[in-house]
């Protein structure tokens, strides 16, 4: 079994060191600031694990507000310890809003961690699984061709006998009597209809108005014309 191979990684070192000196002004702020023993060293660990919760959430929960906005308030507490410790406060004298932004900060990193830890994530929606595609029916047999049959001669059409089978034509039907106080009315809901819609009055909407059988609605639409 071979052994593996470690090779130096310059962007590891690279983040080992940041990490070591942010961690070092962390403590040493803490310290000027009143914060001494065990607890000025655990200002940097708490500045360091919500940097790292809010980082996590960014990447595996999404792009939200709340993950955004304790990342750059963890960042802003690292980037200010490195400033403060850089000779840009006076850190033999602490200003008093120095001694209470240190000490009010277990609190706020509390909040932010509960939130964060505390915070669903998003579910995605399982897309719908295709519909099976349905299976070809199946193709018909092909009929086998049976004996053929001899071919019979077809006797010739008695023409006489076509004529005395076939129907007598149908004789047109006579239009219905209408009478006139019918058609006045008819007329009456047609110029009604015309002034409402823009358009004449067809014959099924005459016959649904008045209430007629067809024959008789055809035979008013004729007048009407």
């Amino acid at each position: 079994m071979a052994r593996p191979s470690w090779r130096p990684d310059a962007v590891l070192i690279q983040a080992v060191i940041a990490g070591a000196l942010s961690f070092a002004h962390l403590h040493d702020l803490a310290a000027v600031a009143g914060q001494t023993g065990w607890k000025a060293w655990a200002y940097p660990v708490s500045v360091d694990l919500l940097l790292v919760a809010a980082w996590r959430r960014l990447r595996t929960g999404g792009a939200s507000w709340l993950a955004w906005s304790w990342f750059l308030i963890a960042l802003v507490a690292s980037l200010g310890a490195n400033v403060a410790t850089a000779g840009f406060l006076d850190l033999e004298h602490p200003p008093a809003w120095l001694r209470f932004s240190v000490a009010g900060w277990p609190a706020l990193a509390f909040l932010g961690g509960t939130l964060l830890a505390h915070q669903p994530n998003p579910r995605p929606v399982p897309a719908p699984a295709p519909a099976p595609a349905p299976a070809p029916a199946p193709a018909p047999a092909p009929e086998r061709p049976g004996p053929s049959a001899p071919a019979v001669p077809e006797a010739a059409p008695d023409t006489q006998e076509i004529a005395r089978l076939a129907p007598a034509p149908a004789l047109p039907e006579a239009a219905p009597a209408v009478p006139p106080a019918l058609i006045d009315h008819a007329r009456k809901v047609a110029v009604d209809h015309r002034a409402r819609t823009g358009y004449a009055i067809d014959t099924a909407t005459l016959r649904t108005r008045l209430g007629i059988p067809a024959p008789l609605a055809d035979a008013i639409a004729a007048q009407l014309t």
